[in-house]
């Protein structure tokens, strides 16, 4: 079996080269690629690509995340996540290959308390949001086998991340000023993965499977909690913080204003990727903790 990867280089990419090794045959690519085109905004280019490899499943890990960027070029936006998916899942249908893609909270407006279900209405408030919105709609118009995994908050040990930069933050200042009006489930890249290799797997013998999932971290917090738990993780492991947790202040998103509006709930719902696929998805606690032991071990 043969597994097309884009976006190799990327956080999610990134735990997927490990994850997906283990089905079959893994091309793994990037924008800066030199044998095969892994460049979203050069179309023909990737359609080649597949036609050149001509994959069992194709993995689309590749996106326009910089969520206030695409604000001011919205056609780059619009090509990488809607226009090169759908280009993907035509590939993919002709050659009836799989095709597994990410998408984000990012297409709900945010609004309410309640957990998001896949069949919830779409209302997107940013370029980000609508252009992942319009490529989850141009994969399904295809009529492609696929799996389309929404996620939210994503961190990886690799590289920076939000932990990180709170714990260099708690480290160097006496207050920190965090929000606490979005809501989601900080969710690791490696559980994103793993998860995946486990759905391929039992999409290969089911194709009914075929279809969109909330896939997340259980739980809840907020960007504030999200801070105060990293800086309580760490102070409990010895680290010299600054900061005490009185001074760590819940502010509301007014007090950030940025280019593009963020969701304020992020709660997702994903009893049908765990009644459909059988898996247990662990707290967000957990993958942080794991996520900042190793951290911590390696700064001392």
């Amino acid at each position: 079996m043969k597994i097309l990867l884009f976006g190799k280089g990327g956080q999610v990419g990134w735990e997927l080269q490990r994850s997906l090794s283990s089905l079959g045959e893994l091309v793994a690519l990037d924008a800066d690629s030199q044998d095969f085109c892994g460049d979203f905004s050069n179309l023909e280019g990737i359609a080649q690509t597949v036609r050149a490899i001509a994959p069992d499943i194709i993995v689309n890990a590749a996106a326009h995340t910089a969520v206030d960027k695409a604000e001011s070029e919205p056609e780059l936006a619009r090509t990488i996540n809607a226009i090169a998916p759908g280009i993907l899942a035509q590939e993919a249908k002709r050659i009836g290959a799989w095709l597994i893609h990410y998408s984000t909270d990012y297409v709900f407006d945010g609004s309410g308390d309640k957990f998001w279900l896949e069949t919830d209405p779409t209302a997107p408030l940013s370029v980000y949001g609508k252009t992942k919105r319009e490529g989850e709609e141009a994969i399904c118009a295809t009529g492609c086998r696929h799996l389309i995994f929404r996620t939210s908050w994503v961190y990886a040990a690799r590289g920076g991340n939000f932990a990180k930069t709170m714990l260099k933050l708690a480290q160097e200042r006496d207050t920190l000023k965090v929000i606490h009006d979005q809501i989601g489930a900080p969710t690791g890249a490696d559980l994103l993965a793993d998860v995946t290799a486990h759905a391929v797997r039992m999409a290969l013998q089911r194709p009914e499977v075929s279809g969109l999932y909330h896939l997340v971290a259980s739980g809840q917090t907020s960007w504030h909690g999200y801070a105060s738990h990293v800086i309580d993780f760490a102070r409990q492991a010895g680290i010299e913080i600054k900061v005490t947790p009185e001074a760590i202040l819940p502010v509301p998103t007014s007090d950030f204003p940025l280019p593009a509006p963020r969701p304020r709930n992020s709660r997702m719902d994903t009893r049908k990727l765990q009644n459909t696929f059988g898996v247990h998805l662990p707290l967000w606690q957990s993958g942080i903790n794991r996520m900042l032991t190793e951290f911590l071990e390696k700064q001392s």
